[in-house]
């Protein structure tokens, strides 16, 4: 059991990526171990998918070592408009 919550996930996510949109899922039932986010900055610009989950893992860096699963998936706010519709 990590003890994180989604708000907690998702305050951490806006601050060290400035990000404009995060939803976050604690899909374990409350125990915070298991956590999907979607996440839009513009710190994700020009960068391939890989680069873009380092900058996620490395603003959790610490929480992701009690965190036992992780799913992300990350937009620029051009990708996540594209994604979300008009």
């Amino acid at each position: 059991m990590s003890g994180y919550t989604e708000e907690y996930i998702r305050q951490k996510l806006i601050e060290k990526l400035e990000a404009t949109h995060v939803e976050v899922v604690d899909e374990s039932d409350g125990c915070g171990g298991k956590f999907r986010v979607v996440v839009v900055s513009t710190q994700f610009q020009g960068k391939p998918l890989l680069q873009r989950h380092r900058l996620v893992n490395a603003a959790l860096e610490e929480e992701l070592k009690t965190i036992h699963a992780f799913s992300q998936k990350t937009y620029t706010p051009e990708q996540w408009a594209g994604e979300a519709g008009p």
